[in-house]
C-alpha cells in the first residue's frame, strides 16, 4: 500500500456506528486482560501480593486510570483516555466495517496486535499509530465544531436528540444479544475500561452537535445571482453520448508461450494488433452509423465479439468535468450534432531511467454523440405520503430484506385508499399535506406535510425521480409510485424557482467556502498531547 494511499485512508476514517459484524469480530479482543498472580512460599507475601493485585484489578475494572489520565487537550477541554478511546475505537470500527475481510489487501493483519504492524515504512508508523492519529484528528474536529456551535447558541433539534436517544436505547439490545449484563458492560467490552452509558451519551451528543452544526452552517451560506454568474462556466453543461472501447490486446495473434503459461509477443505482432483495433474502431464510425441501434449492431457483428452480447455504454447528462480527457474536447465541441461519431486512441506514456518517454497505444474509444443540455431546467417540488412495507424477511447471511407479495399488496391497497380519500375530500395541496402528516412513514418529511423542495436529478430513488421529472408533469398531478421503501402517494407541487445549473454552481461555491471555514476552524483549535498509555493500541481485531 503506497504512502499516498495510506494518507488518503487516514482521511476516510471518521467516526462510525458499531455493526454486528464488527462486534462479533472484536468481542474477544476487548475483554479485560487478567493479571497473573505468582505463588509465593511465604504466606505474608502471598497475602500482600493478592491484596495489591486485587486493588489494581478494581482500579482497572472501574476505569479510574482511563478516566483520570489526560490523553490530549483541545482548547479548554481535557480529553481523558476513556474519552479518546471512543474516537479511537470508532476509527478502528469504521475501517473494519469498510474493509473487513479485505483488510489484508490494505496491509493489515487482523490476527496480530495493531501496535506490532507497520503502517508506513518510511516513518515507522504502526497501524495503532494510524488509528490513534485519526482519533485525535476526529476529536479535534468534533470539539472545535461543538465549541463553535455553543458559541453561536446552536442546540440539537428534537429530531437529532431523538436520533441520539434511539442509538442509546439500542445498547440494552446489543448487550443482551452478545451476552452482557447491561449497557455499561457492553460499552466496556467495546470501548475499554472507563466507558459507560453516561460518558457514551455525552460522546454521542457531542458528535451529533458537531455534525448538526456543520450542516446548519453549510445551509446558511447563500449566494446572489451576481455570485452565481461570476462562477458560471461551460463546466456546468451536460452531455449525452455513448462509447465503446476496443482494447488492442483483444486483437493479438501468435505469440510465444513458455512453460509457465506466460505469452509474449513481438513488436510486429503488437503493432498488428493496434492496427486491427483501429480498423475495427473505424468500422464503427462514419455514414454507415446513423443511429445508436446501428452502432450496437455493428459492435455485435465484430469478429472479436462473436458469441457475446457486446454493446455501447451510455453516458447520460454527464457534466463537462466528468467526461474522460481522452475524448472530452471532441464531445464538448460547439459544432457537435446528434449522430456524430469518431474514434480516438487511448494511450499510456512511460519514462525510462534516462528520461526518454515512450507512448503506447492501448486501444481505441468509439464515441457516438447524442446531445447536450445547459442544465437550466427547474428543480422540482413535490409532496408524498410513504406507505412503508410492513413485515419482512431478513436473510441471515446477506442481511438483505425482502417482502412477500401479500405484504406489498397490503401497502399498495393502503396507498390507493389514501389517494382516494384525498380525491373524495377537498383535493387541495393543504389537504394532501394534512394527510401526509397523519399517515406518512417517511420521517424525513412527515413533519413538513410530506414536502420535498428543490429536488435535483438523481437525488431520489429512480422511480420517485422519474415521476417528478416526467416531461408531462404539471402542478396538481397525483399518482402512486413503488420503490424499495414502499408505495409513495405523490402530489406534484410544481417547478422550483431555482434551476439545476444554479444549484450546481451554488453547491460548488458552498463546498469551497465550507472547506475553508472548516479547515480554519479546526486548524485554529489549540491541542496539546498528553499520555495515551491506556488506549488499546495492542488490540487484535480478530482472534479467530
Amino acid at each position: 500500500m503506497s504512502s499516498s494511499s495510506k494518507k488518503k485512508l487516514r482521511k476516510e476514517q471518521d467516526a462510525a456506528k458499531l455493526t454486528e459484524k464488527q462486534l462479533s469480530a472484536q468481542k474477544e479482543a476487548r475483554k479485560t486482560s487478567l493479571y497473573t498472580i505468582a505463588f509465593i512460599v511465604v504466606m505474608a507475601i502471598v497475602l500482600l501480593t493478592a491484596i495489591v493485585v486485587g486493588v489494581n484489578q478494581t482500579i482497572t475494572s472501574k476505569g479510574v486510570r482511563e478516566r483520570n489520565t489526560v490523553a490530549m487537550t483541545i482548547n479548554d477541554h481535557k480529553i481523558s483516555n476513556a474519552e479518546l478511546n471512543y474516537f479511537y475505537m470508532d476509527a478502528v470500527n469504521n475501517f473494519y466495517s469498510s474493509y473487513g475481510s479485505y483488510a489484508s489487501f490494505m496491509g493489515l493483519d487482523v490476527t496480530a496486535p495493531l501496535d506490532e504492524q507497520i503502517f508506513d515504512e518510511e516513518s515507522g508508523m504502526t497501524w495503532a499509530d494510524n488509528f490513534l492519529g485519526s482519533a485525535k484528528d476526529n476529536a479535534k474536529a468534533v470539539y472545535a465544531l461543538a465549541d463553535e456551535a455553543k458559541a453561536a447558541g446552536f442546540t440539537l433539534s428534537e429530531e437529532d436528540q431523538a436520533s441520539v436517544e434511539s442509538n442509546l436505547s439500542g445498547l440494552q439490545l446489543y448487550a443482551s444479544l452478545y451476552g452482557y449484563a447491561d449497557g455499561n458492560a457492553f460499552l466496556k467490552a467495546q470501548y475499554g475500561n472507563g466507558a459507560n452509558e453516561e460518558s457514551y451519551r455525552a460522546y454521542s451528543e457531542l458528535c451529533a452537535l458537531a455534525s448538526s452544526y456543520r450542516t446548519h452552517y453549510s445551509q446558511s451560506l447563500t449566494y446572489t445571482d451576481e455570485d452565481l454568474r461570476s462562477a458560471d462556466s461551460d463546466n456546468y453543461n451536460a452531455y449525452t453520448y455513448n462509447t465503446y472501447y476496443l482494447a488492442a490486446s483483444r486483437f493479438l495473434e501468435g505469440g510465444t508461450t513458455d512453460e509457465e503459461g506466460n505469452t509474449t509477443y513481438t513488436d510486429e505482432q503488437r503493432a498488428a494488433a493496434v492496427k486491427a483495433a483501429e480498423d475495427a474502431a473505424k468500422s464503427l464510425t462514419g455514414a454507415q452509423i446513423a443511429t445508436l441501434a446501428d452502432l450496437d449492431a455493428a459492435i455485435a457483428a465484430l469478429s472479436v465479439n462473436a458469441d457475446t452480447t457486446a454493446s455501447s455504454s451510455a453516458h447520460d447528462s454527464t457534466l463537462a468535468t466528468a467526461i474522460s480527457a481522452t475524448y472530452a474536447d471532441w464531445v464538448k465541441d460547439a459544432s457537435r450534432k446528434e449522430g456524430d461519431t469518431t474514434y480516438v486512441p487511448s494511450t499510456t506514456t512511460s519514462t525510462d531511467d534516462d528520461g526518454n518517454e515512450t507512448t503506447t497505444t492501448d486501444g481505441y474509444y468509439v464515441i457516438y454523440y447524442v446531445g447536450s443540455s445547459d442544465n437550466t431546467f427547474p428543480l422540482k417540488n413535490v409532496r408524498h405520503i410513504l406507505v412503508g412495507f410492513e413485515g419482512d424477511t431478513t436473510d441471515s447471511t446477506t442481511g438483505s430484506t425482502t417482502y412477500s407479495d401479500e405484504e406489498k399488496a397490503a401497502a399498495k391497497e393502503k396507498a390507493e385508499d389514501l389517494l382516494n380519500q384525498w380525491k373524495n375530500g377537498d383535493a387541495t395541496e393543504e389537504s394532501f399535506a394534512a394527510l401526509a402528516t397523519e399517515n406518512s412513514t417517511d420521517t424525513g418529511s412527515v413533519e413538513n406535510g410530506g414536502l420535498y423542495e428543490n429536488i435535483y436529478p438523481g437525488q431520489m430513488v429512480t422511480a420517485f425521480n422519474d415521476w417528478c421529472y416526467d416531461e408531462s408533469r404539471k402542478a396538481g398531478d397525483t399518482g402512486i409510485v413503488e420503490t424499495n421503501y414502499g408505495y409513495h402517494v405523490m402530489y406534484f407541487v410544481g417547478d422550483a424557482q431555482q434551476n439545476y445549473r444554479d444549484y450546481l454552481i451554488t453547491n460548488d461555491l458552498r463546498n469551497v467556502d465550507m472547506n475553508e471555514w472548516y479547515t480554519n476552524l479546526v486548524d485554529n483549535a489549540a491541542t496539546t498531547d498528553g499520555s495515551t498509555r491506556y488506549i488499546r493500541t495492542n488490540l487484535v481485531l480478530n482472534r479467530g
